[in-house]
């Protein structure tokens, strides 16, 4: 669903940090914390990881799943393969 990293870069695109996160998410801080501390994908309770999916979402961060193409408009970052 999301990676730990994802969140990250998510975070660093929106220029905030772990608190606003969670806030906006309406999760708590220590939630967030241990989302982005995982390693790979985020495991978790579904509403949670659904909550703060959204809540990224809506700020306007598009989550682009492996493989899949970006179907928004504007600027963003990806990770490539290295060769």
């Amino acid at each position: 669903m999301i990676t730990a990293a994802q969140m990250r870069a998510a975070r660093a695109l929106l220029g905030i940090d772990q608190r606003q996160l969670a806030a906006l998410a309406g999760v708590s801080l220590p939630t967030i914390q241990r989302m982005e501390a995982s390693e790979g994908t985020v495991r978790g309770v579904v509403g949670t990881l659904t909550k703060v999916v959204s809540a990224l979402n809506a700020a306007g961060v598009e989550l682009i799943g492996e493989d899949q193409p970006s179907t928004g408009r504007g600027r963003g970052v990806r990770l490539r393969e290295p060769a």
